[in-house]
């Protein structure tokens, strides 16, 4: 079976999870890890059983069976380090955002389309089997046409200082571009239709000395009179919090799952049903899918969604700063 070499960039904590997937699919190989700290990547490369390690990137687009890369840096980092990949002709799973704005995001999409690889943002939830299992059943029709979400996705504090990159709001884009964008595409995805319009409001939950919005609620609007309500927030207590409370209303029934179970219930006009607990490692099924469009199948996350996800992140960011609703153009 032929493999698809993968060079991992940036050895940082959410790379683990993207080895874990790699690891357990046999039609991926890691070639080796770049990261700009020579320390972290030489770690990093020891820990995974010596594999390649490397500063340079374009060193590292250069190792024999390196086929794709997937990038796990910074989120101002990921449009020009993607155009990089994109010039080398390797295929890319770029960690979400695609980039931090929308002139970046579509700059990548079109790299990638004139070399013919194939490029995916990591929107994970899309992948796990609670996402998987309501996009489903909305599909079979056993609620009609959704009409309304309602979708929080509630935690702690997860960044380990106040240095961290994800605090600072031109590196990470703001909260909703580094955590919102999943609840925004995931609604989007289940909907099925085009977003018009955003009125959003943020929160400095943790401490005034925040330079993000840790706590977000989010209203969108869409072409055919559907609505998406977020919430989405990492200040809550304890740390370790992590509750997800999911509803959609259709014309002809409601998916719904509480805090208190990981199953959800449909209820519609032929009775009720349960769908499967939202168990599953949804980055192993992302790795698949990925693998799979390099094949030649479908994308399962589109990059023209992706570049929406972008759009959306950005027109909350911009919601909160001007106190208004904000047009969506993606």
């Amino acid at each position: 079976m032929d493999r698809t070499g993968i060079v991992l960039v940036g050895a940082g904590f959410i790379a683990d999870a993207h080895c874990g997937a790699i690891d357990a699919d046999p039609r991926a190989e890691l070639v080796g890890i770049v990261d700009a700290d020579p320390g972290r990547a030489a770690a990093f490369a020891r820990k995974q059983g010596g594999i390649r390690y490397e500063t340079d990137l374009d060193t590292a687009l250069a190792w024999p069976g390196a086929d794709a890369v997937i990038l796990c840096t910074p989120n101002d980092t990921h449009a020009p380090i993607g155009l990089r990949v994109a010039a080398a002709g390797k295929h890319l799973l770029v960690e979400k955002p695609l980039a931090t704005t929308l002139t970046d995001a579509r700059a990548l999409a079109e790299a990638f389309e004139a070399t013919g690889r194939v490029l995916v943002a990591a929107h994970t939830h899309r992948f796990y089997d609670y996402g998987r299992a309501v996009k489903q059943t909305i599909d079979s029709g056993a609620i009609g046409r959704p009409q309304l979400v309602r979708l929080a996705i509630l935690g702690g504090w997860i960044w380990p200082d106040w240095s961290a990159w994800v605090g600072d709001p031109v590196r990470s884009g703001g909260h909703a571009l580094h955590n919102g964008v999943h609840l925004l595409d995931l609604a989007t995805w289940w909907l099925g239709g085009e977003p018009t319009a955003i009125f959003a409001r943020g929160r400095k939950q943790t401490a005034a000395e925040l330079r993000i919005y840790d706590y977000l609620e989010m209203v969108v609007t869409y072409a055919d009179g559907a609505t998406a309500v977020c919430e989405m927030s990492r200040a809550h207590r304890p740390g370790s919090l992590a509750q997800r409370e999911l509803l959609v209303a259709g014309t002809a029934g409601i998916v719904e799952q509480g805090w208190d179970g990981e199953s959800a219930l449909v209820f519609g006009e032929a009775g009720t049903a349960t769908l499967p607990a939202a168990g599953g490692n949804g980055f192993a099924a992302q790795l698949g899918a990925w693998l799979d469009a390099i094949g030649g199948a479908p994308p399962a996350m589109p990059v023209a969604d992706a570049v929406r996800a972008v759009a959306l992140g950005v027109a909350v960011e911009e919601s909160i700063a001007t106190g208004r609703p904000v047009a969506v153009t993606a």
